[in-house]
């Protein structure tokens, strides 16, 4: 995925989030997926999974595969 394909849609950040830029923010790109990247870091690099392995991320967010705190 190239770096015009990620730019294609805005960033988001939670509504949960403070306002000290301490979480990630998400873009979807044109193909699908998900880009992550550091709220502190914007113009620093992005993770990019393509749909099958965010469903996948979620669904063990979901499940409670991950440790919380």
């Amino acid at each position: 995925m190239t770096v015009r394909e990620i730019a294609a849609r805005g960033w988001y950040k939670s509504s949960y989030s403070a306002q000290a830029n301490e979480c990630v923010e998400t873009r979807q790109p044109l193909l699908g997926g998900m880009a992550v990247r550091d709220s502190k870091d914007p113009g620093g690099p992005a993770l990019v999974f393509d749909a099958e392995a965010w469903s996948s991320f979620l669904a063990g967010l979901k499940g409670g595969e991950f440790p919380s705190g």
